[in-house]
């Protein structure tokens, strides 16, 4: 600081995209794009900067609305099927995840993907902050997936890629995989693995010659599918996200910096329907799934 400074010189308050993701509206990376696309405003004026600095989030206005405020973290467990893909919006006008989801989880975004032709775990949030959280690399995060491939496999094959591999020119990580049990000329297999590349599975699979024919992710990190049933959503209690995460939730509630409201409406939390109250007096180990979601028209 120089001699004619002072502090009220420095910039206050945090990025734009940074606030965006904390109100649990979108991922930053989804802020940064809408601020691209002349979304957002500040002040009534569009920025087109995700670094433009903003010292109290009701300054913002996203489509013309005014932003959210912030809301507690959240986790869901979602049985994806085969079928969706897991975007917001898909430029093929394909059937995707988000719209297949109950109203009354609101505005969410996925922790990582399943591409549309896999099913299985997959994690959803309405908190930018804790996807990010749960998505770094050096968590090391195990996932695991019963694999259905097409040819020949033994387990000295298998054992190829436990070191990793390199498929056109991309290289994939140690990968850990069993014979379950054989069918035929099929067979289904248990995979895990700690990376999270796009189609990964499928291009190894490819590198071994086998042919996936049916993927289903089984765990991501402490996280289990379980006896969860095609297309049902089911919250985590907040006590089992404390356990199971420690300071990965504790960073992404305390970076909220406001009280959860929780009559909050607007993206993150649209009112609920009377029927998806949770029953507060029902003691059960099980979290309660959230509603089953309305059929496509």
């Amino acid at each position: 600081m120089t001699e004619n400074s002072s502090s009220d010189d420095i910039p206050k308050g945090d990025r734009v995209a940074k606030l965006m993701a904390r109100a649990g509206l979108c991922s930053r990376r989804d802020a940064e794009r809408w601020i691209a696309e002349h979304r957002v405003e500040v002040d009534g004026v569009i920025i087109d900067t995700p670094a433009t600095l903003v010292d109290d989030p009701s300054r913002i206005r996203v489509d013309g609305k005014t932003l959210p405020g912030a809301v507690e973290p959240k986790l869901w467990l979602y049985h994806k099927p085969a079928g969706l893909v897991t975007t917001h919006k898909d430029e093929d006008d394909r059937p995707t995840v988000f719209e297949n989801l109950p109203e009354v989880l609101g505005r969410v975004i996925s922790i990582g993907r399943l591409d549309m032709n896999s099913e299985g775990l997959l994690l959803l949030t309405n908190d930018g902050g804790l996807a990010r959280e749960l998505e770094l690399p050096q968590n090391g995060w195990r996932r695991t997936y019963r694999v259905r491939v097409f040819g020949f496999v033994n387990q000295e094959k298998l054992d190829t890629i436990k070191d990793g591999c390199t498929v056109e020119g991309i290289h994939y990580g140690p990968v850990e995989a069993k014979i379950e049990k054989k069918t035929g000329r099929n067979a289904w297999l248990i995979i895990s693995l700690t990376e999270g590349k796009n189609r990964e599975i499928r291009q190894v699979m490819r590198y071994l010659e086998l042919h996936v024919n049916r993927l289903i992710r089984q765990s991501f990190g402490p996280f289990r599918l379980g006896d969860l049933q095609r297309q049902e959503v089911m919250e985590i209690p907040r006590s089992q996200l404390i356990e199971q995460l420690g300071g990965k939730y504790a960073r992404a509630a305390e970076d909220k910096g406001t009280p959860v409201n929780k009559n909050q409406k607007g993206w993150a939390k649209p009112k609920e329907k009377p029927n998806a109250r949770p029953n507060k007096n029902k003691k059960s180990k099980r979290p309660k799934p959230a509603p089953k979601p309305r059929k496509r028209r």
